[in-house]
């Protein structure tokens, strides 16, 4: 695992987290939506990243 997967790994951990705390606030539903593709491609870019695909 190098330095860069983990940051993605960590950053879409960390908006997941924030998208959960929006959810819980009832904010508009664009919001959510936007942090949670923001979520998703971090945390998919992370993992492809990772060393064990190779």
């Amino acid at each position: 695992m190098n330095g860069l997967s983990t940051v993605f790994i960590v950053l879409g951990l960390f908006l997941l987290g924030g998208l959960y705390s929006f959810w819980k606030q009832k904010m508009g539903k664009s919001v959510l939506v936007l942090l949670g593709i923001g979520s998703a491609m971090c945390l998919i870019a992370g993992i492809l990243r990772l060393d064990v695909w190779n």
